[in-house]
């Protein structure tokens, strides 16, 4: 949380090197508000999308995923009936222990695929997209991500922990791409 970077996106200001974010926030056709109260942003909210950093933590050998899980205790104070949407890197069977944990279901995990500077690029013409819940639960997720999407993929359900390895994979296989 960070109130300069709020203030910025209020502004229609992009707090990343996106050209194209930058174009829309400037357009019109923006309707991105911004806010630092966390009952404002959650209460009355259907979808939660959780796109918090969770950096390697090399002397724990484990993802920290404390962000992650902040919000995710800082959403059920407001609103138990959301359905809250993991976007964050986690380790494979992250989304299924938070789910025993709150015995919730309404959380679930979809992976993005988005490189670095075309992030509304790749959201607007996905490569894939992939719901790591099943279908009845995650499916007004799927709509509104296939709606937002201007070239239409099919959407793949799978288990959260299923789609958890295919983030971690997909991250691997680029790595390994970049270093050979």
């Amino acid at each position: 949380i960070d109130a300069e970077r709020v203030k910025k996106i209020n502004l229609k200001i992009s707090t990343i090197k996106d050209d194209l974010v930058s174009e829309y926030l400037n357009s019109n056709q923006s309707v991105i508000q911004g806010t630092l109260d966390k009952k404002e942003a959650y209460d009355s909210a259907d979808i939660i999308i959780i796109a918090t950093p969770t950096n390697y933590d090399v002397e724990k050998g484990s993802f920290d995923t404390s962000s992650v899980d902040n919000t995710i205790e800082d959403i059920l104070n407001f609103n138990k009936k959301a359905l809250i949407v993991i976007k964050s890197t986690i380790p494979v069977g992250h989304t299924a222990s938070l789910q025993n944990k709150y015995n919730n279901k309404n959380i679930i995990f979809s992976p993005e695929f988005l490189r670095e500077g075309n992030a509304l690029e790749d959201n607007l013409y996905p490569s894939r997209i992939i719901v790591g819940a099943s279908e009845g639960i995650g499916d007004s997720f799927a709509y509104a991500m296939e709606n937002a999407a201007i070239k239409h993929v099919k959407t793949i359900f799978m288990s959260s922990t299923e789609a958890e390895s295919v983030k971690l994979f997909a991250n691997s296989y680029l790595a390994m791409r970049v270093a050979y």
